[in-house]
C-alpha cells in the first residue's frame, strides 16, 4: 500500500460512515446513479465532468441509456486516498441534492414524469 492510500478495510469502514451508497470493488470507490434516462444521464455525465475537471480528479466512468457508473482511485497514489473521498462526497451532494426538499426558493422539478430524470432513493 502506497503512503496516502487506505486499506480495503479503512476504505470499507469509511464508505459505511460517510458514503454508504458508495462500494468497494477491484481497488476503487463506486457507485450507480439511476436515472430515467438519456436526457439526465447525460446531465450526470456533464455534473460529474465539471466537478472532476475542476479537481484535477478524474473517474472511470459507465454510461447506459438509465445510469452512471462512477468508479474512483488515485492512479498516480496507486490506491484510494483523501482525494478519492472528497470527490466522491462532493459527487454525491451535486447529483443527489433535491432543491423541493429544502426551504428556500428552488422548488425542484414538478412531480411530473415529463421532468423527472434522477432516481433518487427514499431517505
Amino acid at each position: 500500500m502506497a503512503a496516502g492510500t487506505f486499506s480495503d478495510a479503512e476504505v470499507a469502514a469509511r464508505l459505511a460512515a460517510e458514503l454508504p451508497s458508495w462500494r468497494i470493488e477491484d481497488g476503487r470507490i463506486g457507485r450507480t446513479y439511476r436515472t430515467h434516462g438519456w436526457k439526465g444521464t447525460l446531465m450526470v455525465v456533464n455534473a460529474i465532468g465539471h466537478l472532476a475537471e475542476a479537481a484535477f480528479h478524474h473517474p472511470d466512468l459507465g454510461v447506459s441509456y438509465a445510469s452512471v457508473e462512477v468508479r474512483l482511485m488515485n492512479h498516480a497514489a496507486g490506491g484510494i486516498t483523501e482525494s478519492d473521498f472528497a470527490l466522491a462526497k462532493m459527487i454525491e451532494q451535486v447529483v443527489m441534492w433535491q432543491p423541493g426538499r429544502e426551504e428556500g426558493p428552488l422548488s425542484g422539478t414538478p412531480a411530473d414524469p415529463r421532468f423527472a430524470y434522477i432516481r433518487y432513493e427514499e431517505s
